[in-house]
């Protein structure tokens, strides 16, 4: 697979420096180097793995024959679905394979070196402030919605339940009755960023933070971090009353 041996990363700063080689000669495979790489692919060929590398480059190559591989291998095969498929979907396909495979490979070195609770979750922070490789090939990137534009949704969070995007935007109260959303806001601001403070994410368990989207389920009235819930501001705008997935599946059962 890898000619030349590469430095093995230690740290959650060289894991992800790691990473980022790697996920940047995936892209190129996928992007500006896409004719080499359909030419590589040929399906009459063994079955071929797309290999990302530290340092940025990318290769198409047969599976190490070591078994345990030293590594987690990428999907294998990618090349006996070239002709089958569209080639935009087949790129598509290769993406997501080659998105697992880096997460695998960065959660392996944690694992290899110990890598506590918090360095793990820092280090899934760092990858996941990054697109996908999917997302840059499918030309679907997604700017973050707790950046320069957040002030603009802050009234348009009210519509869904309740929803939080920073402390400097209004906060989310219920749909019933509108007209008194601005009495509860100026009358209890200061009790409800106490609340804030101390408010976990009824899915994962985080406490608030500022920065993040929340919403929060018109039945139980707990919150959740939106991406837990896979609810996004833009989607929040036209949800009526929120049901969390617990509540909703209390429902279907009776």
């Amino acid at each position: 697979m890898e000619g030349i041996p590469h430095p093995i990363p230690r740290t959650v700063e060289e894991v992800f420096s790691d990473f980022k080689g790697r996920r940047n000669g995936l892209i190129k495979a996928l992007t500006s180097d896409v004719e080499k790489f359909y030419q590589q692919c040929d399906p009459e060929k063994e079955n071929l793995c797309l290999y990302g590398l530290p340092n940025e480059a990318w290769e198409v190559n047969l599976p190490v024959e070591e078994v345990p591989p030293e590594l987690p291998e990428p999907a294998l095969g990618i090349n006996f679905a070239r002709d089958g498929m569209q080639e935009k979907d087949w790129l598509s396909l290769v993406a997501v394979h080659s998105d697992s495979w880096l997460l695998a490979v960065a959660f392996y070195f944690g694992a290899r070196f110990g890598f506590g609770k918090n360095e793990r979750k820092r280090l899934f922070q760092m990858i996941n402030d990054l697109p996908t490789i999917f997302e840059v090939v499918t030309g679907t990137v997604k700017q973050p919605k707790d950046q320069p534009g957040t002030h603009n949704n802050s009234s348009k969070s009210k519509s869904s339940g309740k929803s939080r995007q920073s402390e400097s935007q209004t906060k989310g109260v219920k749909m019933s009755p509108p007209p008194k959303e601005e009495d509860h806001e100026s009358g209890g601001e200061e009790e409800e960023e106490d609340d804030e403070q101390g408010a976990t994410c009824g899915a994962c368990g985080d406490n608030y933070g500022a920065d993040e989207f929340w919403i929060c389920c018109d039945v139980c009235e707990r919150w959740f971090h939106g991406k837990c819930v896979k609810i996004t501001p833009a989607k929040a705008e036209h949800i009526k009353q929120y049901k969390c997935p617990g509540c909703s599946s209390k429902r279907a059962r009776v």
